[in-house]
C-alpha cells in the first residue's frame, strides 16, 4: 500500500530570491533549480550585486540574482509578476552590461564571461505552446541551412565556452499544467503552487521544503512576508484598474468617433438624395434636420 502523498506550504520564490536565497548557506536552493535546468550539476561560488528591488514599498515588482558558478558562469535569475512591452529588449540589456562590467579595458576578448538568463514569469508573452523556452545565438547557412562551428583556438577557452552568446531560459509558470515528467517539473510546480510534495525527488527540493517552510518564520519574517504579499495584491489591482480605466475611455473614445463617422456619412447619402428627393422626405427619413441636410448653419 502507497503512502499518501503530503504537502509543505512554503514562501513565495520571488520573495526567497529576496531574502534568505542570498545566504550562501542557501545557495543549495538554487543549485538543485540551475541543475534540474541546465541538466549538469551546478556549484555556486559567489553571489554577486544584483538588481533586486529589496524594499517592500517599491511598486511593479521584479527581483533577481546574479550569480557565479565554479565554471565562471554569470547566471541571471529573475522573478518578474508584470508584463512589460520591452521585456526582451531588457533583457539582452541585462546580459550586455553584465558581459561589458566583466570585462576590463585592454583585456583579450577571449576573456568574455559567459552569462545565462534565466527569466520566471508571472505572465504570458509571445505565441507559443512550451512552458520553458531556450534561445541564443547561432550562425546557419542561408542556403545550405547548416549550423556552422568553431574550433576553440585560444589554450583557455574551453568547449563548454565555444558558444559564447549569452543564453537565455523563458519559464512561463502559469502555462504549467502540473504534469511531472523530470526535475525541472517539480521545481516549476514549486514556483506555481508555492508548495512541495513528498513524492518530489530532484536534487535539493527537499532541502528547498525545509528551508522555505512559511511555518518555520519567525515573527518578524512572517509580517515582512505578509506585508510583501499585501503589496503585491496592490500592486496587481492597480493595474487592473488602470487596464479597465483604459479600455473604458478607449471604447468611449471608439463609440464617439464611430458616431461622427456614422453622421458624416448620413449627411453625404443625405445630399446626394437631394437629386430625386424633397429635404422634407429625407429629413423625415433620416431624422437629420432640414438645414443639416442643406448645409445650412
Amino acid at each position: 500500500m502507497t503512502s499518501p502523498i503530503s504537502e509543505t506550504k512554503l514562501i513565495r520564490f520571488d520573495w526567497a530570491i529576496k531574502s534568505i536565497l542570498r545566504d550562501k548557506a542557501n545557495f543549495d536552493i538554487l543549485e538543485g533549480f540551475l541543475s534540474a535546468l541546465l541538466e549538469e550539476e551546478i556549484i555556486i561560488e559567489q553571489l554577486l550585486e544584483s538588481e533586486s528591488n529589496a524594499e517592500e514599498n517599491l511598486k511593479f515588482n521584479r527581483v533577481d540574482l546574479l550569480v557565479h558558478d565554479k565554471e565562471h558562469r554569470r547566471f541571471i535569475i529573475e522573478v518578474q509578476s508584470q508584463r512589460e512591452a520591452d521585456y526582451l529588449e531588457r533583457l539582452l540589456f541585462g546580459t550586455s552590461k553584465v558581459i561589458v562590467e566583466n570585462l576590463s579595458l585592454g583585456e583579450p576578448y577571449y576573456k568574455i564571461l559567459k552569462v545565462i538568463s534565466i527569466s520566471i514569469l508571472y505572465f504570458n508573452f509571445g505565441q507559443g505552446e512550451d512552458y520553458v523556452y531556450f534561445g541564443n545565438t547561432e550562425f546557419r547557412g542561408v542556403n545550405q541551412g547548416d549550423l556552422l562551428t568553431f574550433k576553440p583556438i585560444h589554450r583557455q577557452q574551453t568547449a563548454q565556452k565555444n558558444n559564447i552568446f549569452p543564453d537565455y531560459y523563458l519559464i512561463f509558470v502559469d502555462r504549467f499544467q502540473n504534469l511531472i515528467k523530470k526535475d525541472l517539473d517539480e521545481w516549476i510546480y514549486l514556483f506555481k503552487h508555492s508548495i512541495t510534495r513528498s513524492d518530489f525527488h530532484a536534487p535539493n527540493i527537499e532541502k528547498a521544503a525545509h528551508k522555505l517552510d512559511m511555518f518555520s518564520m519567525s515573527k518578524e519574517e512572517r509580517r515582512r512576508y505578509e506585508r510583501y504579499i499585501e503589496s503585491l495584491v496592490i500592486e496587481k489591482d492597480i493595474v487592473e484598474t488602470a487596464k479597465q480605466e483604459g479600455f473604458k475611455e478607449g471604447l468611449e473614445k471608439g463609440l464617439e468617433k464611430g458616431r461622427q463617422e456614422n453622421r458624416a456619412a448620413q449627411l453625404k447619402l443625405a445630399r446626394n438624395l437631394l437629386q430625386c428627393l424633397s429635404p422634407e422626405i429625407i429629413s423625415q427619413q433620416t431624422g437629420l434636420s432640414i438645414q443639416e441636410i442643406l448645409g445650412e448653419n
